[in-house]
């Protein structure tokens, strides 16, 4: 009896493991060609963000996008870049959600920004993490682009403020 529950713990354990952990980046030939190396490119009906390497090549990551009515396209610049961030919900997420506190600090489990953060110029969005990696590749944001957290981390060192950020269908 012993033996059985253990294999059966281990058949369901094992899977949950393999689907939690995301793959990795991977760098890739790419139509993108017509971007700037170092020019990052997220293409929401894909739910992919694109690093453009240069010569056709690209590193792509899977990605959360805006849900519903909450998408956004056009061109933005990383304005700044935070490990651990603390997070203050805007006006639109407090209103949906009243009970959340003005400030969740940083490394909070219930911090939805993960380990990292790049905030984009001209709005409340930023590229960060998740504490929700099975949010990766849905629509579930209010706009931001959410990443796992092994990958937010490889962009956040790949990349500076000042980064130009393309956002399209």
């Amino acid at each position: 009896m012993r033996r059985t529950i253990s294999l059966l713990f281990a058949a369901v354990a094992i899977p949950a493991l393999v689907m939690v952990t995301p793959p990795p980046a991977q760098a890739i030939e790419s139509g993108l060609s017509a971007y700037e190396p170092g020019t990052i490119v997220v293409k929401t009906s894909e739910r992919r963000l694109y690093l453009i390497l240069g010569n056709g090549q690209t590193r792509s990551y899977t990605v959360g996008v805006g849900k519903a009515g909450k998408t956004w396209t056009g061109v933005s610049y990383v304005s700044g870049k935070y490990l651990k961030p603390a997070w203050s919900p805007p006006a639109e997420i407090r209103a949906d959600k009243p009970n959340l506190p003005a400030v969740i600090p940083g490394g909070s489990r219930s911090n939805p920004m993960g380990v990292a953060a790049m905030t984009l110029s001209g709005g409340e969005y930023a590229i960060h993490g998740t504490n929700n990696p099975g949010s990766i590749g849905g629509y579930v944001s209010y706009g931001c682009i959410r990443m796992h957290n092994s990958d937010i981390l490889d962009l956040y060192r790949r990349v500076g403020v000042g980064t130009k950020v393309v956002v399209m269908r």
